[in-house]
């Protein structure tokens, strides 16, 4: 292991792992943790229609940043009004509920769901404001 990569954790068990001063514990627990290199993450086509829907809402004044968070079991981007505030929505995807509930769902800040389903785009239409005429 050289000391070119940027993330050593990801490459398995350090070489110092056995050596004494108690770090070698942590770095060989981690170095396991992250052994593979199976991080979930979003597809270029997913993430066209994330960001097709967060530039609509940027549009709509409605917020002005994102986060992304990729980790082994799910993949998050995140929607914030400010920055300094909690998400107010999170897309997540979870390929272990894929063939249950479905991988993908719209979560708010309190942690209610607002839409599941195994078709991004259809999750997706749950953030989409549809205004219709009601009669009078």
């Amino acid at each position: 292991m050289g000391d070119v990569e940027p993330i050593p954790l990801r490459q398995g068990p350090r070489r110092d792992a056995g050596s004494s001063g108690g770090g070698g514990t942590s770095g060989h627990v981690s170095g396991q943790a992250f052994g593979s290199n199976s991080v979930t993450a979003f597809t270029r086509g997913e993430l066209s229609a994330i960001l097709a829907v967060y530039g609509r809402l940027m549009a709509e004044g409605e917020c002005r940043d994102y986060a992304m968070d990729f980790g082994r079991e799910t993949a998050v981007f995140s929607i914030f009004r400010r920055t300094s505030e909690v998400p107010l929505y999170r897309i997540e995807k979870s390929p272990k509920l894929a063939r249950k509930q479905g991988a993908y769902s719209v979560v708010t800040p309190t942690g209610l769901i607002l839409k599941r389903g195994h078709e991004l785009s259809r999750v997706l239409d749950v953030l989409a404001k549809k205004f219709s005429v009601v009669g009078r």
